[in-house]
């Protein structure tokens, strides 16, 4: 019985790592095409719903962008601070295999929900945001439990052998999330804008696709069920993680004076854990303890999506880059770059790569700082306090002369019809100050009283008259790249004017009208229709450049108009390909950071706590976004100057990161289970034979000698 059950076990070991059907000849297990394939379609899922998250905010619940960028944020840290529980439930519990399509089924549930709360018809705003909040939720959950326990269990399909495959495997896993976040983020816009349901955009079928995505997702993976290698849960291993640490620190606090040393604190745990534990937590924390820096890259790599593309806004945006590069990166780097530096005999380790990736992320910045200090210059900033913008706007027949008592901001006159050549700064001596304005036109002197405000922008008309028309100005750049118009009528009649979808309405005897946004182009033939005479005269308004701020004043007689074009805030003259070098630098970090990391997570993780190890690595993502909502909001700093921060941070942290990898002994799990199996199968055979013995003595006649 006892050799059976032996022979048994011995059975078992052998079968223990199923041997999957191979893919073309090749040593790549064909379970792993159901993976990526999975991972497609859950990224496909996840970033086609995030992308049109914040326009759902703002224009189907109505909340205003401060709302919908803090609730964008909070949903986005949820999802890489849940994958510690998917670990805990797939290590501990379920087992990798069952977890991913529990939670897959969670995840579809959440979408499903989401897509219903974008249907008009179904209840009033507060079911609508209900039925939001929960399905972010149920996604959170979903696609951060799955997040750890897919990666890992793609690394399981590889026999030990096979190192190069499973590292391989990694960068095209990597591959496949890029390839599900360029589609999705290019398709589900598209079905929001450009398909109408229920009177306006299609919320639900925006997110009603991605939702189907994650169904095809949950499939696929349920249909390679027969070809996969599923270890089975490890039991309670957190808790027995920190059962062991709490014991070893209970111990070695309270041992005797004269009690030997150990090798390592973890050493005093071994009275009541086996030796096998204790190792294997030994492992764990030892990568744990080299994680601890990496959220700084995260900080970086993140900002592509909020300070980056802030910077984007202020750009000329004639071209434009995509995430395509890290699709491109992938394959240059692991049949081009790496084996290049193999030739050049440099050993190019896991940690090297990361340390290298972060080099990259940390000159990215450097770029993008370069950048920015250029891009400002077309940027009108926010005055400070005490502070406001004026420009004076001459519409009057002659110079003028402007003098502010106690402000020599204008010191010479101003032509008649001259484009300003900028806002000029005007102090003030509190929030709100009323000020007088001496003016000169024609020899003679007219005085203005103005009420002016701290932060805000004016323009000063004046007219023939030298009326004083002090004006408010907007002056914050479009986010999409959109020109902005403003009409000044110094006829008598009133105007409608088309400029391309826009309709401008201009009162006439100096009349304002609203600034409004327009795409950029030129524009030609504009049809302006006199509300007086009902006259349609056509004009050349040329060209409305990105991001610029623009006054054209209309002028003429009843048979004729004419105007004047000024710009009041200059155009984004820096082309967005000015970006491309900060991108191509990320994204090569990313390439030997991320993927690095990933692989490397799986590889010195012990088979008890592959997940947790990977859910230890998406929580430094989740640390870095932390950090960078402390810097951000604590800092109070120019855009340039944080960017130069964060870049000296990361080279700093990427400095102290080599000195810990330096250190660092890399670990062979495999070859350590193999060490402890032997152990524990000389055991066996060693409790067998004494058992055979005593049963052989027992036998024997008594008296009988050996």
């Amino acid at each position: 019985l006892f050799y059976a059950l032996d022979d048994n076990v011995e059975k078992y070991q052998s079968d223990k790592k199923r041997r999957s059907p191979k893919m073309c000849g090749s040593n790549y297990p064909l379970s792993i095409a159901f993976i990526v394939v999975n991972e497609f379609c859950e990224r496909f899922s996840y970033y086609g719903m995030k992308a049109v998250l914040t326009l759902y905010f703002i224009h189907y619940l109505h909340w205003n962008k401060n709302l919908s960028t803090a609730v964008y944020h909070a949903f986005s840290g949820l999802c890489y601070f849940t994958p510690i529980i998917g670990a805990i439930i797939a290590d501990s519990w379920l087992g990798k295999f069952k977890t991913i399509i529990y939670l897959s089924i969670v995840y579809v549930i959440g979408h499903v929900i989401k897509s219903v709360g974008a249907i008009p018809d179904v209840g009033d705003s507060t079911v609508h945001i209900s039925l939001s909040m929960l399905g972010l939720i149920l996604i959170a959950f979903g696609t951060g439990g799955i997040k750890p326990c897919v990666a890992a269990f793609g690394g399981d399909q590889f026999e030990e052998e096979h190192t190069e495959e499973r590292r391989k495997f990694f960068s095209i896993f990597y591959m496949s999330i890029n390839a599900g976040s360029v589609l999705s983020t290019i398709i589900t816009p598209i079905l929001r804008g450009d398909v109408q349901c229920f009177g306006g955009d299609c919320y639900a079928l925006a997110f009603g696709v991605p939702a189907a995505l994650m169904v095809i997702a949950t499939v696929v993976f349920i249909a390679g069920s027969g070809l996969y290698n599923k270890g089975p849960p490890e039991g309670n291993v957190l808790l027995n993680v920190c059962k062991c640490i709490g014991c070893a620190i209970s111990n070695r606090w309270r041992r005797p004076k004269n009690s030997p040393k150990r090798d390592h604190w973890l050493d005093w745990a071994e009275e009541k854990y086996s030796k096998r534990l204790i190792q294997e937590i030994k492992m764990v924390l030892r990568v744990l303890v080299l994680y601890i820096p990496l959220p700084m890259f995260w900080a970086l790599f993140d900002q592509q999506g909020s300070r980056w593309t802030l910077q984007a806004t202020r750009m000329n945006m004639d071209f434009m880059l995509n995430a395509l590069l890290i699709l491109v990166f992938i394959p240059i780097f692991d049949m081009g770059v790496y084996p290049l530096i193999g030739l050049c005999r440099i050993k190019l380790t896991p940690l090297r790569k990361m340390a290298a990736g972060m080099i990259l992320a940390a000159l990215a910045f450097c770029a993008a700082t370069v950048v920015e200090v250029n891009v400002i210059k077309t940027v009108v900033e926010t005055p400070p306090a005490k502070q406001c913008l004026l420009q004076v706007l001459n519409l009057a027949n002659g110079d003028v002369s402007v003098h502010i008592p106690g402000h020599n901001i204008f010191p010479d006159p101003i032509k008649s019809y001259d484009e300003p050549s900028g806002y000029t700064n005007l102090p003030l001596d509190d929030a709100h100050q009323i000020l007088t304005v001496d003016i000169t036109h024609n020899g003679a002197n007219h005085q203005c009283h103005l009420n002016f405000t701290q932060h805000n922008v004016y323009s000063l008309i004046l007219d023939n008259r030298i009326t004083c028309k002090l004006v408010e100005d907007s002056y914050t750049k479009s986010e999409a790249g959109e020109a902005f118009v403003r009409f000044i009528n110094t006829r008598t009649d009133s105007m409608n004017i088309s400029v391309g979808s826009k309709q401008f309405h201009v009162p006439g005897n100096y009349g304002t009208s609203l600034s409004l946004g327009v795409e950029r182009g030129v524009y030609k033939n504009v049809e302006c229709i006199s509300l007086d005479t009902l006259m349609i005269y056509k004009t050349d308004l040329g060209l409305f450049d990105f991001g610029a701020y623009y006054t054209v004043i209309l002028r003429g007689d009843p048979n004729s108009l004419t105007h004047n074009k000024m710009v009041d805030v200059q155009p984004n003259n820096i082309h967005i390909a000015w970006q491309i070098p900060q991108y191509v630098l990320i994204t090569a970090g990313e390439v030997m950071f991320s993927i690095t990391g990933l692989e490397f997570s799986y590889s010195q993780a012990p088979a008890s706590m592959k997940s947790v190890l990977q859910a230890g690595w998406l929580l430094t993502v989740a640390f870095g976004n932390v950090i960078v909502l402390i810097v951000a909001e604590g800092a109070g700093m120019e855009q340039w100057t944080e960017f130069l921060l964060f870049a000296a941070l990361l080279v700093a942290v990427s400095i102290i990161f080599s000195i810990m990898s330096y250190f660092y002994t890399y670990a062979d799990p495999d070859q350590l289970n193999k060490l402890f199996n032997e152990e524990a199968n000389e055991g066996n055979m060693d409790d067998l034979k004494k058992e055979k013995d005593r049963m052989h003595m027992k036998d024997l006649p008594k008296g009988t000698k050996m």
